[in-house]
């Protein structure tokens, strides 16, 4: 029901601010288990019984809550000053919309949030050498369930790739490979974005509108990058995509509890010739390979630095498959 000035709440009208698992949803929906795109694993505000009076310490409860939770999304609230015995306290829009406004936060990824650090790395996947046609890897981030991935992207926690070329022995192929690694810069993975730091090359494909809650069971291609210029414009590249062990639906047991990751280091010229180590012009045995390169994997956590009473940060990061390819 819609609220004016002078109204009084009723005992089951601020039940529904505190546990509505429907739009507008209440914060126990928000901050909770919640399902869909909503919940952050937080403690559940108690409900009042039917026919009680609502104490200051129990509003208090719910707007402290409130409070916590933005702090960490860092949004402003307009409604949640904290009310003592003897206060008279009327149902407002503002309640409403500041919910409102969490709910939007926490359905995007808290993407505002700063209580966020990437953790140390958790796997390396390294070619086994130079290679001249490819280096691919897949890498595989499991969660405890779908209620535990929901908390961790909701919080804006994200899956972290990044990419160095280790080579000793540089080629002008290793030259254009790492500016394509700079132009990658940390890949991120989040709740319905994907982003890099960098900026430059061509992007080839596009599909950083994408996060965690948009794949599917088959690969999504979040970004292929490739070299727009110089002499191997167009055919040296790096291709991430990423899926889930199960399809998302709106209810919380549907969420995927694994994330795969596939990320591939390319090339395209069809040019595999190697040099001799006794040739005249002092060319490079290695001159037409790349690396060896070696993708890191890494998760940039929520913390409780500021306002969440606990957050979900336990994921296990495992090698699926690490392929170094050459022609023959």
């Amino acid at each position: 029901m819609a609220y004016t000035a002078g109204d009084t709440i009723l005992d089951d009208e601020y039940n529904n601010f505190v546990n509505s698992s429907s739009s507008p949803y209440g914060i126990n929906h928000i901050i909770g288990t919640g399902d869909g795109d909503q919940g952050l694993g937080q403690t559940a505000v108690a409900t009042v019984t039917a026919g009680d009076s609502i104490t200051a310490s129990q509003w208090n409860s719910l707007f402290t809550a409130m409070d916590n939770t933005a702090n960490h999304t860092n949004d402003s609230l307009t409604s949640t000053a904290q009310r003592s015995a003897g206060d008279t306290v009327q149902a407002i829009a503002a309640l409403a919309t500041d919910l409102a406004t969490l709910s939007t936060s926490v359905g995007g990824g808290s993407t505002s949030a700063t209580a966020v650090s990437e953790g140390s790395e958790d796997l390396s996947l390294a070619a086994t050498g130079p290679f001249d046609t490819s280096h691919v890897v897949e890498a595989s981030y499991t969660f405890d369930g779908g209620d535990e991935a929901r908390w961790f992207f909701n919080a804006g926690g994200k899956l972290r790739i990044k990419l160095t070329n280790t080579a000793t022995n540089s080629t002008a192929k290793d030259t254009s490979m790492s500016a394509l690694i700079s132009a990658l810069g940390n890949f991120d993975i989040g709740s319905k974005v994907s982003t890099r730091s960098g900026s430059g090359e061509t992007v080839t494909t596009n599909g950083l509108a994408n996060g965690y809650y948009d794949l599917g069971t088959s690969y999504t291609t979040l970004l292929e990058l490739t070299e727009d210029s110089g002499t191997y414009s167009g055919n040296i590249a790096i291709k991430i995509e990423a899926k889930v062990s199960t399809a998302h639906a709106d209810g919380r047991n549907n969420n995927g509890e694994v994330v795969t990751v596939k990320c591939s280091a390319l090339q395209n010229d069809g040019v595999t010739a190697d040099y001799t180590s006794n040739n005249v012009d002092g060319i490079a045995v290695e001159e037409e390979a790349i690396g060896p390169t070696d993708f890191a994997f890494h998760t940039v956590d929520p913390t409780t630095a500021e306002g969440l009473s606990t957050v979900y940060t336990n994921v296990v990061v495992a090698s699926v498959s690490n392929t170094t390819n050459n022609a023959d």
